[in-house]
């Protein structure tokens, strides 16, 4: 089951639904060098050793994009890149790798700079997912270069599959809230097949795809796309990221926007419990908008997921669809209240005994086309993921802890419960922290924008961040909506706050709050 926790950004989940490559280049497409400024950021903030000019000095060949194995070529208005990286953070000077960036230029005068952008995961692919979102940010395109990119092991920059799509599929059958001996030990003993075959496909790369490696990585593009300062626009889990680069550059933070907030103060089993009562907080609401009571109709789709995991539903396709798809075909949903309605057809259709809606959802969630094909995000995700957190429930520490997930969620506390024993289990490189440390003393102020409906990201997560990046940096804004994110998702006031501060430099009140 793909792990919900730092799961894709608002624009994965939304182009899942609706469906059922910068500063300092000139015009004719030649780069300019870098700021010059890497050896003081790398050596100083950052705790690496001075970047080579063949790092900083590095001139883009930005041309034409191609269509990938997942999407098709953009326009011409985007342009494709490869950077080179190090491979090990610690040694600049040693192998590199190749990461993938996508921009297009700023569509009018008065052009600020470069406009980073991460949307989450981790393991989205930005160079996929930037052409699809520029028409959200078409106001900031004006005066902005709209920039993005694969992460390291993600997509076309060194992107890991684990698994192969017949693997994947089979896994599929593996029961994630497993109720007997037998189905506990095929749960894990899963969890640390997937593991092996991810150090199978990743090699030394395994250990060098943390967040804090993939901040570096911005530093260097800010250096070479000509940025004196970063711009930036996480959402999601981008905010993590962009918490982590604000600590370890905050001299360089330009204009950061963090929008739908992981609690950097969470460890891997306060992120479950985050999530299991963010989703429910959604469901709960879903099923208010339904005229239903929440409590009584979370206890209905409990039990219709029990009878699921006795017997699983017949769909159109031939497959089964199990407990586990179900209830991830319930999660997509969650992401958008505009897509409530398909929630409704296909509870309604499974309650008949149908899987063909559900099933369609959790594929879509799981980045499977109808092909059977998988992409490769969530197998990044948890590559990553792994490699950042530190711990590592045992199973009988998760069962100690179900009863609390299960208090919270009779919907997605065993989903979830058991999930943070299962992720990480036997994997085979340690994590690197507990909880990423996003302190900035000195940087500008950074906006963090929190959504009181969101179900992946819960709104308390934004103070959080405000508080741990510091007096005078973190700034909250607060949005009474729902679904996951803000910026783009209906409101005027989120909409005109966060342009005003990306585009004059305006910073709002802490602490203010768009009803709509």
């Amino acid at each position: 089951m793909a792990r919900f926790v730092r799961w894709t950004a608002l624009v994965a989940a939304a182009a899942l639904l609706t469906a059922g490559c910068s500063g300092g280049s000139s015009d004719d497409g030649k780069d300019g060098a870098g700021t010059g400024d890497a050896q003081s950021s790398a050596a100083g903030t950052s705790g690496t050793a001075a970047l080579p000019a063949s790092l900083t000095g590095q001139k883009l060949g930005w041309g034409r994009c191609k269509a990938t194995a997942d999407s098709a070529a953009p326009s011409s208005d985007w342009q494709c890149a490869t950077l080179k990286a190090p491979l090990d953070w610690a040694k600049p000077g040693g192998s590199t790798i190749g990461l993938a960036l996508i921009r297009s230029k700023a569509t009018g005068g008065d052009r600020i700079g470069s406009l980073l952008f991460n949307f989450g995961g981790p393991g989205a692919s930005g160079v996929d997912y930037m052409p699809a979102y520029s028409a959200t940010v078409s106001a900031l395109h004006e005066h902005y270069d709209l920039v993005s990119w694969d992460p390291r092991g993600v997509a076309a920059s060194e992107g890991v599959r684990c698994r192969s799509d017949k693997a994947i599929q089979a896994a599929e059958d593996v029961d994630a809230t497993p109720d007997t001996p037998a189905e506990e030990k095929a749960y894990f003993q899963d969890a640390a097949d997937f593991g092996k075959g991810c150090e199978k496909a990743a090699g030394k790369l395994m250990a060098h795809v943390s967040t804090t490696d993939t901040a570096r990585d911005m530093d260097l593009m800010r250096q070479v796309l000509g940025d004196s300062k970063m711009h930036y626009f996480g959402i999601s889990y981008g905010t993590e990221l962009g918490g982590v680069y604000a600590h370890l550059f905050p001299k360089k933070v330009g204009r950061l926007i963090l929008d739908a907030v992981v609690d950097p103060t969470a460890d891997s089993v306060g992120h479950a419990l985050n999530q299991t009562r963010g989703f429910q907080r959604a469901l709960d609401d879903y099923l208010k908008s339904t005229g239903q009571d929440p409590a009584q109709g979370s206890k209905k789709i409990a039990a219709l997921l029990k009878r699921i995991d006795a017997k699983p539903l017949a769909t159109s396709t031939g497959r089964e669809l199990t407990e586990t798809l179900a209830v991830t075909g319930i999660v997509l949903p969650l992401y958008s209240k505009q897509s409530w309605p398909t929630l409704t057809s296909a509870l309604d259709s499974a309650k008949e005994g149908d899987g063909s809606e559900l099933l369609a959802l959790a594929d879509g969630y799981n980045d499977r086309d109808s092909s059977g094909h998988y992409g490769t995000t969530t197998q990044s995700q948890r590559v990553i993921s792994c490699l950042d957190d530190k711990q590592r429930p045992t199973p009988e520490q998760t069962r100690k802890l179900l009863p609390e997930f299960e208090k919270i969620s009779p919907v997605f506390g065993d989903f979830l419960g058991w999930d943070t024993a299962g992720w990480c289990h036997d994997w085979p490189v340690a994590g690197q922290y507990d909880t990423p440390e996003v302190s900035a003393p000195g940087a500008a102020p950074i906006l963090v924008v929190g959504n009181t409906g969101d179900p992946a990201t819960p709104y308390e997560g934004a103070r959080k961040m405000v508080d741990e990046l510091g007096k005078g940096v973190g700034v909250e804004l607060t949005w009474k909506g729902e679904g996951h994110g803000a910026y783009g998702s209906g409101s005027d006031c989120v909409d005109s706050t966060v342009d005003a501060y990306l585009l004059k430099g305006t910073v709002p009140q802490d602490g203010k709050v768009c009803a709509s």
